[in-house]
C-alpha cells in the first residue's frame, strides 16, 4: 500500500532526519511508528501525505510515485488526525466532519448521512452532537470528532501523529479502544505515531521501532516481545512490560538465568598461558572473544592438555567453532533442551554476536530460583 525505498532526509544545516530508510505498510494494517524523540517518526509520518518532502529515495502509494502527484488532492485523499485535534471553532462538528467531502464535490445528502453514521460509530448521538461547537465538548469528545473528520471522504489512508498524548488516561484509554474496534470495522490503512510502548503495543498490527533516524525493528507486537532485535529495542519495551505483555505467562529467559561472571580470552593466547588462567580460575572451559567482545568460540580443558606439547599452537586453532550458543531472549525450554540433549557443562549466552554471559546447569537452577521469587 505505502512504500518507502531509501528514503533519506537531511537538512540544510547538515542534520539527517532519517537515514536511507526502506519499508513497507501492508494494505489494512495499523502500523505504529515509536521511537525516542528526534528519531524521525514524525519526518517519516509527514512524507506520506507530502507536508514533509525526501532529500533522497522514493515513496510509493498503491505503486504510484507520490512525487508525481498533486500534494492538495493527494492530502484530500488521506485521512490526518493530530494531537491538537485541529477542528475549527466557529464550525459545528457537522460541518467539521463533512468539510473534506464538501471539498471532494459529494452531494449533500451523501455527506450529511455520512456525519451521522461516524457519530453514531464512535458512540456521539447525532442528534446530540452534530449542531454544537467544539468547544461544547469534553477533549475526548474533540478528539473523537477529530478522528472520524479523517474518515469522513473514505479515505483509503489515515495518518495519526500522536493524537491521543494530550488526553487524560481514562479518555485515552477509551480511545486506544475506539481505534481497534474501529481499525477492525473500517479495515484501512493507519500509520500511526506515539511515544507510549504500551499504546503501541495495544492497537498495532505491527510497530517499527526508531533510533537516530533508522528503523530498528519492525514486526508485530508478539514478535517484539519474544524477540527484540537488540538491547535498544529490549530496553525500550522494558523487562516488566514484556511479561506483562505475554498473556501473563511468565516465561524467564537465557537473561534470567545467565551470570556475567565469565572466564574469557584473546583466540591468540597460548596453550600454557591458557592453561595457567584455568587453573587460576578453577575452570574447565574457556570463552574466546575478539576486542569488540564478539564470540570466537570456546576451549576445553582436555582440548589443552590433548595438543599441550606444540608451543606454536593458540586457542584459535583448538577451539570449538560450532559450540552451541544461544541469544539473550530464548526461553527456559529452549535452555533446557540444550543441556538435555548435549553433553556440556555450559552454554555461552549471546547478544547477537556478543558475548553477554553463560549459563551453567547451577546458574540455570540458582536463575529459576531467584525468577519465581521475584514473580
Amino acid at each position: 500500500m505505502i512504500r518507502f525505498e531509501n528514503v533519506k532526509k537531511q537538512y540544510q544545516d547538515g542534520f539527517t532526519a532519517l537515514k536511507n530508510i526502506d519499508f513497507e505498510v501492508k494494505k489494512g494494517e495499523l502500523l505504529t511508528l515509536i521511537g525516542p524523540s528526534g528519531c524521525g517518526k514524525t519526518t517519516t509520518m509527514r512524507m506520506i501525505n507530502r507536508l514533509i518532502e525526501p532529500t533522497e529515495g522514493k515513496i510509493y502509494i498503491d505503486g504510484q510515485d507520490i512525487s508525481q502527484l498533486n500534494p492538495v488532492e493527494l492530502r484530500r485523499n488521506i485521512g490526518y488526525v493530530i494531537q491538537q485535534i485541529g477542528l475549527f471553532p466557529h464550525m459545528t462538528i457537522e460541518q467539521n466532519i463533512s468539510l473534506v467531502p464538501k471539498l471532494k464535490k459529494w452531494e449533500e445528502k451523501r455527506y450529511l448521512a455520512r456525519v451521522d453514521e461516524l457519530l453514531e460509530l464512535v458512540g456521539l448521538d447525532p442528534s446530540v452532537f452534530k449542531h454544537r461547537y467544539p468547544s461544547e465538548l469534553s477533549g475526548g469528545q474533540q478528539q473523537r470528532v477529530g478522528v472520524i473528520r479523517a474518515l469522513a471522504a473514505e479515505p483509503e489512508i489515515i495518518l495519526m501523529d500522536e493524537p491521543f498524548s494530550a488526553l487524560d488516561p481514562i479518555s485515552r484509554e477509551q480511545l486506544q479502544d475506539d481505534i481497534v474496534r474501529l481499525h477492525e470495522e473500517i479495515n484501512k490503512t493507519i500509520v500511526f505515531v506515539t511515544h507510549d510502548m504500551d499504546e503501541a503495543l495495544k492497537i498495532s498490527s505491527r510497530i517499527a521501532i526508531m533510533k537516530d533516524g533508522e528503523i530498528i525493528q519492525l514486526d508485530t507486537p508478539d514478535k517484539i516481545l519474544r524477540h527484540p532485535a537488540n538491547d535498544f529495542v529490549r530496553g525500550f519495551i522494558g523487562k516488566e512490560r514484556m511479561k506483562k505483555h505475554t498473556d501473563d505467562v511468565l516465561v524467564p529467559t537465557a537473561e534470567d538465568l545467565m551470570t556475567t561472571s565469565t572466564v574469557t580470552s584473546s583466540p591468540r593466547k597460548g596453550l600454557a598461558e591458557a592453561f595457567k588462567q584455568m587453573k587460576d580460575y578453577k575452570v574447565d572451559s574457556l570463552i574466546l572473544i575478539d576486542r569488540n567482545k564478539n564470540f570466537e568460540g570456546l576451549v576445553t580443558l582436555q582440548k589443552i592438555e590433548e595438543h599441550y606439547k606444540n608451543e606454536d599452537l593458540t586457542l584459535s586453532a583448538i577451539k570449538e567453532e560450532n559450540a552451541l550458543t544461544i541469544q539473550m531472549n530464548a526461553s527456559v525450554q529452549e535452555v533446557a533442551e540444550i543441556f538435555h540433549e548435549n553433553n556440556i557443562g555450559l552454554i555461552p549466552v549471546l547478544d547477537g554476536e556478543r558475548l553477554a554471559g553463560i549459563i551453567t546447569r547451577s546458574s540455570m537452577m540458582r536463575g529459576l530460583a531467584e525468577w519465581k521469587l521475584n514473580e
